[in-house]
């Protein structure tokens, strides 16, 4: 009887195979050929693994879930007592925590994890990727103490293992936590905790190089959150170096360098997606920086890249990066005057949003949206929508330095509204939240030249100057060449105020240099101007001309981007203050156009996680230029 049991269940698996690799899948019969095994009352483990195989395949193939939930369920009720079943009892385990979360039902998910782990004690492979897994819950619900305090137990139990690969991951993924709490001490203690382990008993190379790359864009990364900008540099290039290295033609393929042993089958990213991440970061440094060609060449290639990943398997992280890619793009067109490519690019964005699964993306990027309309509103002169745009961004967000610069920016549209009362309320606000911030040099710098701006726009010459040599000694001490050419400019134009050409000039002089470097064409109009009245004032006319000209030329540009994209039919975004936004405009086609935004948030399936390797889952002439938005890889890109 048990002989005749055996052979039907063979039958039943063999004909449920033959159904599900068939071509087309006939996926139906599958189905019907493993629930046909529950008649013949099969043993525990039988019954478990079909369980097991259902869920699985009605979660690959079909809409389901329900049902896969139910079998899954039972499969996990069934085998979470039985001894010897490693395979199928976390299998189960994973496969329903990881349905949970895909209907927000992460409270259902953590118990599930945690007995799983509670049993795999003694199973390091298993062990390590539930413990990865049940952090990346606690991390996307900004648990982040309990998702610390699990991948320390990861590290403690490498140690026991001797699994030095798996103890490095699990190091440096406690890294990105503490990024996002923030706390840049322990930061720096775990990176210097993990640097001599990877360099000296990690003995696989190739392992050691994926590892070496992890390392290097956190290390990039947290240097960028504080606005280290000069710092970063030699960890850019080591990082740009072994990306190279990675993505040469005689590198093994992540197949042959992952699948050695258990304890060596986990990687952070393959490395496809960390050739994009490498673009992604040196982006972001090139926006700080303030070289926008580099930006927007560096863009222009992730973006090639991007599309060409998405045509092989379309994984969520995808449009993770490409949503932040696009965020650095859109700053660079509004830097450069170019809000005509701007507006079509922040609706793509919108529409990349849109259409995440869930709008998993439009939650998260919401509140970078709103911010971004704010700057290109308040680049056409539309201070009202501006104003509401900031506000919705400061409403929506919980991170800091999001909030601290659109409450900059907002400071700014005051300004220039000449909104005192207002005014002095948000930059009370602004002193509370920078005395709390992550000393970013960027944005305490960006703080210190707003205030310069208000004492200018107040005649009060000397306090202005004060807080714009203090910008300044930021702005030069990490190369922020952006805000240096600002500091410059407003700093011109209180010495012209006050009389004082030969200083007015000598700082006029380099801020035009800088911005035409940049190019920043809201600085250029600005020191346009300031030059045709010091050339007027020194009586020479034939320079003053030249300004008058470039002035000229400047204000038509921008003048006549202006009349262009206010006609587009995204431009009615601006009118967007909360909700969803409106659906798609058409802006597909439009990515990006050839040139002429750490501590990290969690982000769900559209970032970064450690897993087993091959089991990923998815202008007015003043006053009117912006701090640039602060590195928005630092604060997006997590786990997956």
């Amino acid at each position: 009887m048990t002989s005749s049991q055996d052979a039907c269940y063979i039958s039943l698996l063999g004909l449920a195979e033959y159904f599900r690799t068939s071509t087309p899948p006939d996926i139906k019969k599958c189905i019907q050929c493993l629930q046909a095994l529950f008649t013949f009352k099969p043993p525990l483990k039988v019954e478990a693994r079909t369980h097991l195989q259902l869920g699985q395949i009605l979660m690959a193939y079909t809409k389901n879930t329900d049902l896969a939930r139910n079998h899954l369920e039972q499969a996990w009720i069934l085998s979470e007592n039985i001894n010897n079943f490693d395979d199928v009892k976390f299998d189960t385990a994973s496969l329903l925590a990881q349905l949970y979360q895909q209907q927000d039902q992460s409270s259902l998910a953590k118990p599930v994890l945690r007995k799983a782990i509670e049993l795999s004690q003694h199973n390091v492979y298993w062990h390590c990727k539930l413990l990865f897994q049940l952090a990346q819950t606690h991390a996307t619900d900004k648990e982040y103490t309990l998702a610390s305090e699990l991948l320390a137990v990861g590290v403690e139990s490498t140690d026991e293992s001797n699994a030095t690969y798996l103890k490095s991951l699990f190091l440096l993924s406690r890294a990105m936590i503490m990024m996002i709490e923030r706390k840049t001490n322990d930061v720096l203690a775990i990176l210097n905790q993990a640097s001599p382990i990877i360099d000296h008993a990690v003995p696989n190379v190739h392992l050691k190089e994926y590892l070496k790359v992890f390392f290097y864009v956190l290390q990039v990364c947290h240097y960028l959150q504080l606005g280290q900008v000069k710092t970063v540099k030699t960890s850019l290039k080591l990082l740009q170096q072994s990306i190279q290295t990675i993505i040469a033609p005689n590198w093994p393929s992540d197949e042959q360098i992952f699948g050695q042993n258990s304890t060596e089958m986990f990687m952070w990213l393959p490395k496809e997606q960390l050739y994009v991440l490498v673009y992604l970061v040196t982006v972001s440094h090139s926006m700080m920086a303030g070289y926008m060609d580099k930006a927007q060449k560096y863009t222009e290639k992730a973006l090639t890249q991007i599309e060409k990943l998405k045509s092989q398997e379309n994984k969520p992280i995808l449009a993770v990066f490409q949503i932040i890619l696009l965020e650095h793009i859109i700053m660079c067109r509004l830097v450069m005057g170019n809000k005509s490519l701007a507006i079509k690019e922040i609706a793509l964005a919108k529409d990349v949003c849109l259409s995440s699964s869930h709008k998993f993306l439009l939650k998260k990027h919401a509140p970078q949206l709103h911010c971004l309309l704010g700057l290109y509103a308040m680049s056409t002169s539309l201070c009202e929508h501006a104003e509401k745009q900031f506000y919705a961004c400061i409403q929506e967000t919980t991170e800091r330095e999001l909030k601290l610069f659109a409450s900059l920016n907002l400071a700014i549209v005051y300004l220039r509204t000449k909104r005192e009362q207002d005014l002095r309320n948000i930059l009370e606000q602004i002193q509370q939240e920078n005395s709390q911030c992550s000393n970013s040099q960027a944005l305490m710098g960006s703080f210190y030249y707003v205030q310069g701006l208000n004492a200018f726009h107040k005649s009060s010459f000397h306090e202005a100057k004060r807080f714009l040599r203090e910008t300044l000694k930021m702005a030069n001490a990490e190369d922020l060449n952006r805000l240096t050419s600002c500091s410059l400019v407003l700093l011109s134009h209180v010495f012209l105020s006050i009389g004082n050409s030969k200083e007015s000039m000598n700082m006029v002089t380099p801020a035009m240099q800088l911005a035409s470097k940049i190019p920043d064409i809201h600085v250029q109009l600005w020191g346009s101007a300031i030059l045709k009245d010091l050339h007027r004032m020194l009586k020479e006319p034939t320079q003053e001309i030249e300004a008058l000209n470039n002035h000229v030329n400047f204000s038509q540009n921008l003048i006549a981007d202006q009349m262009k994209c206010t006609k587009f039919p995204e431009h009615a975004l601006i009118n967007w203050f909360q909700g969803d936004p409106p659906l798609p405009m058409l802006s597909q086609e439009l990515l990006v156009q050839p040139a002429a935004s750490i501590a990290p948030v969690a982000s769900g399936s559209g970032t970064a996680m450690v897993v087993p390797a091959g089991q990923q889952q998815p202008q007015q002439q003043t006053g009117g230029t912006y701090v640039r938005l602060p590195g928005t890889l630092n604060q997006q890109v997590m786990f997956q």
